[in-house]
């Protein structure tokens, strides 16, 4: 399954790693995908655009993000949000498109598509997803903040979809730049007594409720 690149930057571009997140998802068929940390939205579009063929337009996408850099952020191991390294896409958001890829605005275009399936949320996870209500979505992925109290805070903001069988499944459980993430994940799954499968080469974190055997 092609993982599409959109011409921005994404954390799943390491070769067959964005195919293998989708497959994931299939395998799922969520209709209510929470994804924390958008970043610049191509893994929402690809993710909408895997649902839009699985459900029609019978699915809903949730996305939160800080949708800038600030304060909130700067201890927070994060991708470089600009192309620095790429001067013809630097050249191309800055002087042709005159859009930060990585806002709210930016995405939402991307998106665009799917404009009444979408909802973008600007924040904190730590403030913003206690709000939500988790008992209408049936999927995870988690790849926001990296610092292990936040980390934590979202596991347990989750807490509800594992329960009602849904799949959290978490980025960069093995990021050596971000223990945190690892000894959250863990602290979390052993609270709990969650089922915990490290997929993809150690790169993903895949949590879901153990299913109880009937003798």
């Amino acid at each position: 399954m092609e993982y599409k690149k959109y011409y921005r930057k994404t954390s799943l571009k390491q070769k067959g790693v964005g195919s293998f997140f989708l497959e994931e998802v299939l395998e799922k068929k969520p209709k209510t995908f929470l994804e924390i940390g958008v970043f610049h939205g191509v893994t929402a579009r690809n993710v909408c655009e895997l649902l839009f063929k699985i459900h029609g337009n019978n699915f809903n996408y949730i996305g939160l993000d800080l949708f800038e850099e600030s304060d909130e952020n700067k201890n927070e191991v994060i991708p470089n949000t600009t192309f620095s390294s790429n001067p013809v896409k630097q050249f191309y958001y800055k002087y042709i498109k005159r859009q930060n890829p990585y806002s709210l605005e930016a995405v939402e275009e991307l998106l665009a598509k799917f404009k009444n399936n979408i909802h973008l949320i600007k924040g904190n996870s730590n403030k913003v997803l206690k709000k939500i209500d988790m008992s209408k979505i049936d999927y995870v992925f988690l790849d926001g903040g990296h610092e292990y109290n936040t980390v934590l805070n979202d596991l347990n903001c989750c807490h509800e979809v594992i329960i009602n069988n849904g799949t959290v499944l978490c980025d960069d459980y093995d990021l050596e730049q971000a223990p945190g993430v690892k000894q959250a994940i863990d602290e979390f799954v052993d609270k709990n007594d969650f089922n915990c499968s490290i997929v993809c080469d150690d790169r993903f974190a895949k949590i879901e409720k153990i299913e109880l055997s009937i003798i």
